[in-house]
C-alpha cells in the first residue's frame, strides 16, 4: 500500500494537466513503515526525454535521482518511487514503462484526459515475474 495525502495527489494531477499534452514526472519521497509506504513530499522533475517524444515518454536523469536520493537520506527518508502522467491514455503502465522499471519502487501514473485528471493508479514491478502489479493508493 502507498499512502498519498490529498494535497499531494492534487499536486500530481496539477502537474500532469500543466504538462499536457506531454508527460510530467517526479520523484516521491517518504518513509516505509512495515511495508506501508507514506509519501511525505514530491520532487517535480523536468522530463528529459527527447522533446518530440515527451507526449508518451518520460525520463528522469540519474543526476536528478541521485540528488533526490541524497536529500531524502539527509532527512532520514527514502526515494519511494516515481510519478508520471499518461496524456489521453489510461493510468496503466505501458510496455516501455515496464521495461524501464526497477523492483522496490512505486510507480504512480495519473491519466490526463483533455487536460483533466481522470484516474490515478500505483504499480510495483514484481521481481520474479518482471510484470507490474497494482498497488493500493490510500489517503492519509
Amino acid at each position: 500500500m502507498i499512502v498519498i495525502a490529498d494535497e499531494l495527489r492534487k499536486q500530481i494531477e496539477r502537474e500532469g494537466a500543466e504538462a499536457y499534452p506531454n508527460e510530467c514526472c517526479g520523484i516521491m519521497i517518504g518513509v516505509d513503515v512495515g511495508g506501508k509506504r507514506i509519501v511525505q513530499r514530491l520532487e517535480k522533475v523536468e522530463n528529459q526525454f527527447e522533446a518530440g517524444e515527451r507526449y508518451h515518454r518520460f525520463s528522469i536523469t540519474p543526476r536528478d535521482l541521485l540528488k533526490a536520493d541524497k536529500r531524502a537520506g539527509e532527512e532520514g527518508k527514502l526515494v519511494l518511487g516515481f510519478y508520471h502522467s499518461h496524456p489521453d491514455h489510461p493510468a496503466r503502465p505501458s510496455e516501455y514503462d515496464r521495461s524501464h522499471a526497477w523492483p522496490f519502487y512505486s510507480y504512480v501514473i495519473v491519466s490526463i484526459m483533455e487536460r483533466k485528471a481522470a484516474d490515478m493508479m500505483s504499480w510495483m514491478l514484481d521481481d520474479a515475474t518482471e510484470q507490474f502489479v497494482e498497488q493500493e493508493i490510500a489517503p492519509n
